[in-house]
């Protein structure tokens, strides 16, 4: 076998050549092409999230004098070690890392190590070692997720209501808002949705997903979004599709503030400084063609949120889906298979958990008694 490299630095192995002649470069075309599609295998984020660890990976190997790649598992195992430990002697200190991020680094490494054709240090003999580490840190700290508050019904009424007037911005984060809670999109999801997607209809909307973190293969779901009487995501989508005149292209996106000449109100001449430069001033959010970014959504609902004293520590873009699902387990009856085909989840258990936790003190056992 060879191991071509296609100038992204991670070998392809392609079966031996008869001949001992150069690769054409026809050839090297199609193994770059190759890589394109094992590069699509993989959502962006992971991609970006695995080369970020790789770089921290490689270069605490190279202050110690270790091999990244190959390495071993005792070298993987140790590092885990320090990551999760920290060093507050470092300049800057080394801020303790948690399990999942641990986690990552260790599929990251395990992954980079496949790509170069080894055996990922988890595989190699010595992994049960780093395999029983890193099983030893999970138990002595644990895995207990950090919550984002959901921006539930009452919350999310509450942030629409603090959004003042119809200027551009105003417009684009209510709809921003109530379309991510109702249906319960994931921020990338949210972003992703083009003018193509939506469907209006007379009982609401219909968003078609068309790829998202569970769906890698892009097969796409439609979901129903009803009409509203209280949050009411149709009439605000409608309202910011025609005040951004959006016909095609992006759903939701980037705004930019602009800046214009001051002017004389009477004479329309530009006011100009005492060095002769035009005088500027901030003018409208101007709408841009390409779709606002993740952490912008992020960003939206923080600010939003903090609009109405809440704490924007407190909450993320995911905090309208999970507001939506902690609303629905809320109703009486809440049916997760119904809260399924609008979240999408594969497995019911996370949804059986938005409804446990609500029903926690429902004909609670002790009731009675304590």
């Amino acid at each position: 076998m060879d191991d071509v490299d296609d100038g992204s630095g991670q070998a392809l192995i392609v079966p031996y050549r008869t001949d001992a002649t150069a690769l054409p470069e026809l050839f090297a075309d199609e193994v770059s092409r190759a890589r394109a599609y094992i590069e699509a295998s993989r959502a962006s984020a992971t991609r970006r999230a695995y080369a970020a660890d790789w770089r921290v990976f490689t270069a605490w190997c190279d202050a110690r004098g270790l091999t990244a790649l190959p390495a071993t598992p005792g070298t993987v195992a140790v590092f885990l070690t320090a990551m999760k430990d920290g060093d507050a002697a470092t300049d800057p200190p080394r801020i303790p890392k948690k399990v999942s991020t641990l986690s990552r680094y260790l599929a990251a490494i395990n992954d980079r190590h496949r790509e170069g054709g080894y055996l990922a240090p988890s595989e190699q003999d010595g992994g049960h070692a780093l395999r029983r580490t890193f099983a030893g840190i999970r138990n002595t700290h644990g895995v207990r997720p950090a919550r984002k508050a959901a921006a539930d019904g009452d919350i999310l009424e509450r942030m629409l209501g603090a959004i003042e007037g119809d200027d551009i911005r105003a417009v684009r984060d209510r709809a921003l808002l109530a379309i991510g809670m109702a249906a319960a999109l994931r921020r990338s999801e949210l972003v992703a949705l083009t003018f193509t997607d939506i469907a209006v209809v007379p009982e609401g909307l219909r968003i078609f997903v068309a790829r998202s973190k569970t769906d890698q293969a892009g097969h796409g779901v439609w979901i129903a979004i009803p009409e509203g009487r209280r949050i009411r995501p149709k009439a605000l989508l409608l309202a910011w599709l025609r005040a951004a005149r959006i016909g095609d292209g992006p759903v939701f996106r980037k705004l930019a503030e602009i800046r214009v000449a001051a002017r004389d109100p009477d004479t329309g001449a530009a006011l100009t400084d005492t060095d002769g430069r035009a005088r500027r001033v901030w003018a409208e959010d101007r709408v841009q063609p390409r779709a606002m970014s993740a952490q912008g959504v992020a960003l939206v609902v923080k600010a939003r949120a903090q609009a109405v004293g809440l704490d924007p520590a407190d909450f993320a873009g995911h905090s309208l889906r999970s507001g939506f699902l902690t609303e629905a387990a809320r109703q009486p009856g809440a049916n997760i298979f119904k809260m399924r085909e609008v979240s999408r989840h594969k497995s019911v258990e996370i949804l059986a958990d938005y409804v446990r936790n609500h029903d926690l003190f429902r004909d609670h056992a002790g009731e009675r008694f304590l």
